[in-house]
């Protein structure tokens, strides 16, 4: 069985501060590697590689992490930070691992099946989009799934205790949270129409068919 992982190719980066600006331009990244007694080192990697790279592996696969082609170092990518209306990758944090220690992540939830509920009463299918858990790096699971197909009716709910969790990683979220449940459909609330002034009701400001001083009555505008 092939332990190859996939691999991110770096450079040390002495650019910091408003100037990593520069590196954007030149389609660079620029990072951080760092990790539990490792010395932090400021990084860029190619922006077009590093995208395709995260699209494939998420936050929870391992990656090897060579910088100015040195010994690859083993890695997670921790966070990516993104504009705020464009959502460009503005920054990357790299976490070096240490295959001995486990470690607490949040998993991305998978949702499988169809829910009843959703077809054929037309609720809204609610999930949570992540768990948390922990286990040596090597063993954290790419996602997890959460089936719906017994969410029959509004009532029914799949609590986070009922899914299936690998052996060797430990849940760290409270089982007692619901994972996923259907929503009924909404009812917009209908607002009784106010009896006229016409019908007989006093109006504010004076009896019944008076408009209050100075305001024009209904239907006279200009």
């Amino acid at each position: 069985m092939s332990t190859a992982r996939p691999t991110l190719a770096a450079a040390k980066r002495e650019i910091t501060g408003k100037k990593v600006a520069q590196l954007r331009r030149a389609g660079r990244l620029p990072g951080v590697l760092f990790g539990h007694g490792v010395a932090s080192e400021n990084v860029s990697v190619d922006t077009h590689e590093f995208e395709l790279l995260h699209r494939q592996v998420g936050n929870t696969t391992l990656i090897d992490v060579a910088v100015d082609g040195h010994k690859a170092r083993t890695a997670l990518i921790y966070g990516v930070q993104r504009e705020p209306l464009k959502h460009r990758m503005v920054h990357v944090d790299l976490f070096v691992v240490r295959m001995t220690e486990e470690l607490t992540v949040e998993v991305p939830v998978t949702v499988t099946g169809s829910a009843p509920a959703v077809a054929q009463l037309g609720g809204t299918l609610s999930h949570v989009s992540s768990l948390k858990v922990r286990a040596l790096p090597d063993h954290l699971p790419g996602h997890i799934d959460v089936a719906v197909d017994s969410l029959v009716d509004f009532d029914a709910v799949v609590h986070v205790g009922d899914l299936a969790i690998p052996a060797d990683v430990t849940l760290v979220t409270d089982g007692n949270e619901v994972a996923a449940r259907v929503l009924p459909p909404r009812v917009e609330e209908v607002v009784p129409v106010a009896e006229t002034a016409a019908e007989g009701a006093p109006t504010e400001e004076g009896e019944a068919g008076e408009a209050p001083s100075g305001e024009a009555t209904s239907g006279s505008e200009g």
